[in-house]
């Protein structure tokens, strides 16, 4: 597996922006890469710092397209394919978080670095039913917040940047976990009042 990992990383130093995206492809299906697409993403800013911005985007639709594979599976394999590859309580807890909370149980995970579970709600979100088109705006949500940061970091910290993931990532992932749920919250309340507002209006 080793072998396999310097040569996917290889390729996708060669490649650019297209092998980042291939990268970060493979690494959302079954394929272990882990912290592989993380560290090429730094690598490639800290390089060309002004391509920050279409590597990230080149990321974020490569985890989406794989993440939306791994659904097209869950949701045709159903349960017992996952059951087969994740047994035990995490499964239990991740079918029931989905249950109760939706996409946004895939939407935080999508937030955090390896080597927090991720596959398995991607998985479960097919079984449990989640149409395609949530399911792949919340992980672009949540890949976009997550690689964004990745990629300021590179910018501020240069290689470094991967260290300061490893020892402060739960806290970026929180902050970011945070302004998503306030926008969200914001977007839910203005719609509301327009709701109210139209409503008024065609009652007078």
């Amino acid at each position: 597996m080793g072998e396999l990992v310097g040569r996917v990383r290889s390729l996708a130093l060669a490649l650019g922006g297209p092998g980042l995206a291939l990268v970060a492809f493979l690494d959302s299906t079954f394929l272990p890469l882990p912290g592989i697409t993380d560290l090429l993403l730094v690598v490639m800013v800290t390089r060309r710092p002004g391509a920050m911005v279409g590597y990230v985007l080149l990321t974020v639709a490569g985890s989406v397209a794989g993440c939306l594979v791994m659904h097209t599976i869950g949701r045709k394999g159903g349960e017992a394919l996952v059951r087969r590859r994740f047994t035990g309580e995490k499964t239990e807890r991740a079918m029931a978080a989905l249950q109760r909370n939706g996409v946004m149980a895939v939407l935080i995970p999508s937030l955090l670095p390896p080597p927090a579970p991720f596959k398995i709600f991607v998985l479960l979100a097919g079984v449990v039913g989640i149409s395609a088109v949530r399911f792949a705006i919340a992980i672009a949500l949540g890949r976009s917040a997550r690689y964004f940061a990745l990629g300021f970091l590179a910018l501020r910290f240069g290689n470094r940047a991967m260290t300061y993931m490893r020892e402060q990532g739960a806290i970026v992932s929180l902050v970011a976990v945070a302004v998503l749920a306030a926008g969200f919250a914001v977007y839910v309340a203005v719609t509301r009042m327009r709701g109210r507002r139209n409503t008024g209006s065609v009652r007078l």
